[in-house]
């Protein structure tokens, strides 16, 4: 069984769909903030069978994390100190989102023009959300994220 030591501050993203946790990691922009994280894929899971989970040690401040409901909406975000978890956290699937899917239609005004990626929740039970300028449509699991 693989241990990961206990935090005594910080986040620990858990239920992440498998293949998820590297997602978040780019969207959260991890590899360039000064913080330990560990990275648990593929772990075994009585609830879902297998998922992801993600240990960030110490603080993310000014970081939206209820956002990450529309990268994955059944994760589990709890919050840490003294080693203990004081916040636990369920984002849901957000109205609108700008800067967190990437619109994939090269006709697209986003892929031409500096303007936001911006989109809207269009079908809460499927996570469907569509590109506000061409309606193209967009999964809350992404393929492409862009960084915060």
């Amino acid at each position: 069984m693989l241990n990961i030591g206990v935090l005594n501050q910080g986040i620990v993203i858990d239920h992440i769909k498998v293949g998820g946790a590297m997602k978040i990691y780019t969207y959260l922009n991890l590899e360039n903030i000064d913080v330990s994280v560990a990275i648990i894929k593929n772990a075994r899971s009585n609830k879902m069978g297998r998922k992801d989970i993600i240990k960030i040690e110490g603080t993310l401040n000014g970081i939206n994390l209820d956002i990450l409901g529309a990268l994955d909406h059944k994760i589990t975000i709890n919050i840490i100190e003294n080693g203990e978890i004081i916040a636990k956290k369920n984002p849901k699937l957000p109205d609108y989102v700008d800067n967190v899917l990437k619109c994939k239609n090269p006709r697209c005004i986003t892929s031409v023009e500096s303007v936001p990626h911006s989109f809207k929740l269009t079908d809460k039970e499927k996570g469907i959300y569509r590109c506000v300028y061409c309606e193209q449509s967009s999964k809350s699991v992404p393929d492409t994220i862009t960084k915060i």
